[in-house]
């Protein structure tokens, strides 16, 4: 009998810390990126969303929408459309807004680590704005997060349109990284080459002056010199 309460105290502590030590869903929240993503037109972007802690969400809905989007004047019952949908282990294409259409995917193998990242293919001018990240039934005071994209011309070299799918290999570079350009580097470059080259300018354009002045010099008559007189007969 003594035995038997004996295991039986140690099984419900084990029990409750290992309870304890679980987060529920009310402990998880959606986190988004805190910085605007940078994508180029006419390039691949993944938007990061992920749950932290991390948790297995394939049988949660998932929902990417626009919330600065308005509804349709022409059909207002049916709502707002999204720009992806996941819901019931599958993606839903049917409410998604036709911009969208065969443009957007979620990472499947890492709904089960709680990444709900989702991927835009062939970005456009109309991509650019708000976008918002909800899982529905989290049973959380923080069931989604805003985050904001910005589409720039072609030309301007990006960073940012490709993020790895893992929050937790994000890196910040090291200032103190020496192999990294600096602002300032370029900003002195800028300010010393014009002056180098004035400076060198200005050097032949004295050296010039000056041999122009001794030729000039060498060629007038000594005036210190005898003056030869005509012979008389």
């Amino acid at each position: 009998m003594e035995l038997y309460r004996t295991v039986s105290f140690w099984s419900f502590t084990l029990c409750s810390a290992f309870v304890l030590s679980t987060p529920t869903d009310g402990q998880r929240q959606v986190v988004g990126p805190a910085q605007p993503i940078i994508a180029a037109l006419g390039d691949d972007v993944i938007l990061p969303c992920h749950l932290e802690p991390m948790a297995d969400v394939q049988g949660k809905t998932v929902v990417w929408s626009k919330p600065d989007l308005k509804p349709d004047p022409l059909n207002p019952q049916r709502g707002v459309d999204y720009v992806h949908l996941y819901r019931n282990r599958k993606e839903l294409p049917d409410r998604q807004i036709p911009l969208y259409s065969g443009r957007t995917s979620l990472f499947k193998d890492e709904l089960k680590n709680g990444n709900i990242s989702l991927k835009i293919t062939n970005v456009t001018l109309e991509d650019h704005g708000r976008y918002k990240c909800f899982i529905s039934r989290l049973n959380s005071k923080v069931n989604e997060a805003i985050l904001q994209l910005i589409v720039v011309p072609s030309t301007v070299e990006t960073s940012t349109t490709e993020l790895p799918l893992n929050p937790g290999n994000l890196q910040t570079p090291d200032p103190l990284d020496k192999n990294l350009p600096k602002a300032d580097d370029y900003s002195t470059l800028c300010v010393v080459i014009p002056l180098v080259v004035l400076l060198v300018f200005t050097l032949v354009a004295v050296c010039a002056y000056f041999l122009v002045r001794r030729s000039q010099q060498n060629n007038l008559p000594d005036k210190d010199a005898p003056q030869k007189k005509p012979l008389t007969v």
